[in-house]
Protein backbone atom coordinates (compact mmCIF):
# COMPACT_ATOMS: atom_id res chain seq x y z
CA UNK A 1 0.00 0.00 0.00
CA UNK A 2 1.55 3.37 -1.24
CA UNK A 3 -0.94 5.70 0.11
CA UNK A 4 -2.58 4.23 3.09
CA UNK A 5 -3.86 7.79 4.62
CA UNK A 6 -6.82 7.68 1.97
CA UNK A 7 -8.12 4.19 3.93
CA UNK A 8 -7.35 5.63 7.55
CA UNK A 9 -9.34 8.48 7.38
CA UNK A 10 -12.72 6.35 6.33
CA UNK A 11 -11.81 3.70 8.75
CA UNK A 12 -11.94 6.34 11.36
CA UNK A 13 -15.07 7.80 10.38
CA UNK A 14 -17.10 4.51 10.27
CA UNK A 15 -15.81 3.48 13.45
CA UNK A 16 -17.78 3.54 16.31
CA UNK A 17 -15.99 5.55 19.93
CA UNK A 18 -13.47 2.76 22.15
CA UNK A 19 -15.43 2.00 25.16
CA UNK A 20 -11.95 3.07 27.72
CA UNK A 21 -14.74 3.78 30.19
CA UNK A 22 -15.47 0.07 31.80
CA UNK A 23 -18.11 -0.54 34.68
CA UNK A 24 -16.79 -0.09 38.35
CA UNK A 25 -15.06 -2.72 39.39
CA UNK A 26 -13.29 -4.18 36.26
CA UNK A 27 -9.99 -2.27 36.91
CA UNK A 28 -7.44 -3.31 39.51
CA UNK A 29 -3.58 -3.04 38.11
CA UNK A 30 -0.92 -1.49 36.70
CA UNK A 31 -1.71 -3.03 33.14
CA UNK A 32 -5.19 -1.73 33.57
CA UNK A 33 -3.84 1.75 33.78
CA UNK A 34 -1.79 1.83 31.31
CA UNK A 35 -4.51 0.57 28.45
CA UNK A 36 -6.84 2.24 29.70
CA UNK A 37 -6.63 5.41 28.09
CA UNK A 38 -4.84 3.35 25.20
CA UNK A 39 -8.54 1.87 24.31
CA UNK A 40 -10.23 5.28 24.19
CA UNK A 41 -10.20 7.24 20.81
CA UNK A 42 -11.26 10.16 23.16
CA UNK A 43 -7.87 9.79 25.45
CA UNK A 44 -5.88 8.81 22.26
CA UNK A 45 -6.39 12.15 20.05
CA UNK A 46 -6.93 14.68 23.32
CA UNK A 47 -3.04 13.45 24.74
CA UNK A 48 -1.16 13.20 21.13
CA UNK A 49 -3.02 17.14 20.35
CA UNK A 50 -1.26 18.12 23.34
CA UNK A 51 2.12 16.77 22.52
CA UNK A 52 1.53 18.31 19.49
CA UNK A 53 0.55 21.55 20.35
CA UNK A 54 3.26 21.44 22.77
CA UNK A 55 5.53 21.21 19.84
CA UNK A 56 4.58 23.95 17.98
CA UNK A 57 4.44 26.47 21.00
CA UNK A 58 8.23 25.03 21.28
CA UNK A 59 10.73 26.11 24.19
CA UNK A 60 9.53 24.99 27.52
CA UNK A 61 6.34 23.86 27.25
CA UNK A 62 7.51 20.65 25.16
CA UNK A 63 7.93 19.17 28.90
CA UNK A 64 5.62 21.94 30.56
CA UNK A 65 2.57 21.34 28.64
CA UNK A 66 2.41 17.52 28.81
CA UNK A 67 3.59 17.39 32.37
CA UNK A 68 1.22 20.05 33.29
CA UNK A 69 -1.52 17.97 31.73
CA UNK A 70 -0.13 14.85 33.61
CA UNK A 71 -0.33 16.88 37.35
CA UNK A 72 -4.01 17.88 36.82
CA UNK A 73 -5.20 14.54 34.95
CA UNK A 74 -3.99 13.30 39.19
CA UNK A 75 -5.92 15.15 40.66
CA UNK A 76 -8.87 15.25 38.63
CA UNK A 77 -8.13 11.39 39.53
CA UNK A 78 -7.99 11.84 42.99
CA UNK A 79 -10.79 14.04 43.46
CA UNK A 80 -13.10 11.39 42.02
CA UNK A 81 -11.55 9.35 44.15
CA UNK A 82 -12.64 11.11 47.37
CA UNK A 83 -16.41 11.24 45.78
CA UNK A 84 -16.08 14.72 44.54
CA UNK A 85 -17.90 15.74 41.68
CA UNK A 86 -17.06 17.21 38.74
CA UNK A 87 -20.29 18.30 36.44
CA UNK A 88 -19.87 17.63 32.85
CA UNK A 89 -17.18 15.39 32.72
CA UNK A 90 -17.74 13.48 28.95
CA UNK A 91 -19.01 16.53 27.30
CA UNK A 92 -15.51 18.03 28.62
CA UNK A 93 -13.72 15.23 27.34
CA UNK A 94 -15.07 15.52 23.73
CA UNK A 95 -14.74 19.52 23.77
CA UNK A 96 -11.05 18.80 24.44
CA UNK A 97 -10.59 17.11 21.43
CA UNK A 98 -12.58 19.12 19.53
CA UNK A 99 -10.72 22.23 21.26
CA UNK A 100 -6.88 20.53 21.47
CA UNK A 101 -7.61 19.96 17.50
CA UNK A 102 -8.60 23.77 16.37
CA UNK A 103 -5.62 24.75 18.51
CA UNK A 104 -3.00 22.77 16.52
CA UNK A 105 -5.09 23.42 13.17
CA UNK A 106 -4.71 26.98 13.71
CA UNK A 107 -1.41 26.42 15.08
CA UNK A 108 -1.99 29.00 17.65
CA UNK A 109 1.24 29.35 20.04
CA UNK A 110 -0.14 31.15 22.85
CA UNK A 111 2.53 32.14 26.18
CA UNK A 112 3.27 28.68 27.60
CA UNK A 113 0.88 29.61 30.66
CA UNK A 114 -2.46 29.86 29.00
CA UNK A 115 -1.85 26.16 27.19
CA UNK A 116 -0.70 25.18 30.40
CA UNK A 117 -3.90 26.38 31.84
CA UNK A 118 -6.13 25.38 28.72
CA UNK A 119 -4.62 21.64 28.73
CA UNK A 120 -4.99 21.42 32.99
CA UNK A 121 -8.55 22.55 32.80
CA UNK A 122 -9.56 19.46 30.48
CA UNK A 123 -6.91 17.23 32.42
CA UNK A 124 -9.07 17.96 35.26
CA UNK A 125 -11.81 15.91 33.21
CA UNK A 126 -10.28 13.35 31.94
CA UNK A 127 -8.60 12.49 35.40
CA UNK A 128 -11.86 12.21 36.84
CA UNK A 129 -13.30 9.90 34.18
CA UNK A 130 -10.98 7.53 35.40
CA UNK A 131 -11.04 7.85 39.29
CA UNK A 132 -14.63 7.80 38.90
CA UNK A 133 -14.95 4.60 37.02
CA UNK A 134 -12.16 2.91 39.40
CA UNK A 135 -14.78 1.49 41.98
CA UNK A 136 -13.30 -0.77 44.65
CA UNK A 137 -9.58 -1.41 42.64
CA UNK A 138 -5.98 -0.48 43.34
CA UNK A 139 -6.30 3.33 43.08
CA UNK A 140 -2.51 4.18 42.99
CA UNK A 141 -1.37 0.37 40.53
CA UNK A 142 -4.29 1.65 38.12
CA UNK A 143 -3.31 5.70 39.19
CA UNK A 144 0.21 5.23 38.28
CA UNK A 145 -0.30 3.08 34.75
CA UNK A 146 -3.21 5.39 33.29
CA UNK A 147 -0.78 8.24 34.41
CA UNK A 148 2.41 6.67 32.37
CA UNK A 149 0.07 5.88 29.12
CA UNK A 150 -1.05 9.72 29.00
CA UNK A 151 2.50 10.58 29.48
CA UNK A 152 3.56 8.55 26.39
CA UNK A 153 0.60 9.27 24.22
CA UNK A 154 1.99 12.84 24.95
CA UNK A 155 5.84 11.89 23.80
CA UNK A 156 3.78 9.95 20.88
CA UNK A 157 2.22 13.51 19.91
CA UNK A 158 5.81 15.25 20.63
CA UNK A 159 7.84 12.51 18.59
CA UNK A 160 5.24 13.38 15.66
CA UNK A 161 5.67 16.79 15.79
CA UNK A 162 9.53 16.64 16.22
CA UNK A 163 8.99 14.54 12.88
CA UNK A 164 7.69 17.45 11.01
CA UNK A 165 10.00 20.08 12.81
CA UNK A 166 11.43 21.26 9.20
CA UNK A 167 7.98 22.04 8.42
CA UNK A 168 7.14 23.76 11.94
CA UNK A 169 10.37 25.56 11.43
CA UNK A 170 9.60 26.88 7.78
CA UNK A 171 6.14 28.14 9.00
CA UNK A 172 4.15 26.08 7.69
CA UNK A 173 3.15 23.09 9.94
CA UNK A 174 0.63 22.10 7.42
CA UNK A 175 0.82 17.92 8.16
CA UNK A 176 0.41 18.76 11.89
CA UNK A 177 -1.81 21.33 10.94
CA UNK A 178 -4.12 19.05 9.01
CA UNK A 179 -3.89 16.10 12.01
CA UNK A 180 -5.06 19.08 14.45
CA UNK A 181 -8.12 19.94 12.02
CA UNK A 182 -8.85 15.89 11.68
CA UNK A 183 -8.64 15.92 15.54
CA UNK A 184 -11.19 18.10 15.75
CA UNK A 185 -13.26 16.64 12.82
CA UNK A 186 -12.89 13.46 14.76
CA UNK A 187 -14.01 15.03 17.69
CA UNK A 188 -16.99 16.47 16.85
CA UNK A 189 -17.88 12.84 15.02
CA UNK A 190 -17.65 11.10 18.26
CA UNK A 191 -19.88 14.18 19.81
CA UNK A 192 -22.95 13.67 17.70
CA UNK A 193 -22.35 9.93 17.12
Amino acid sequence: MKHPIPLIIPAILVASPAAAHLPPGEYGSFMAGVTHPLFGLDHVLAMIAVGLWAAQIGGRALWQVPTAFVAAMIAGFILALAGLPLPFVEPMILASIMVLGMVVALALRPAPWVAITAVAVFALFHGHAHGGELGSAQAMQFGAGFALATAGLHAVGLIVALLFARALRAGSGAVLRAMGGATTLVGIFLAIG
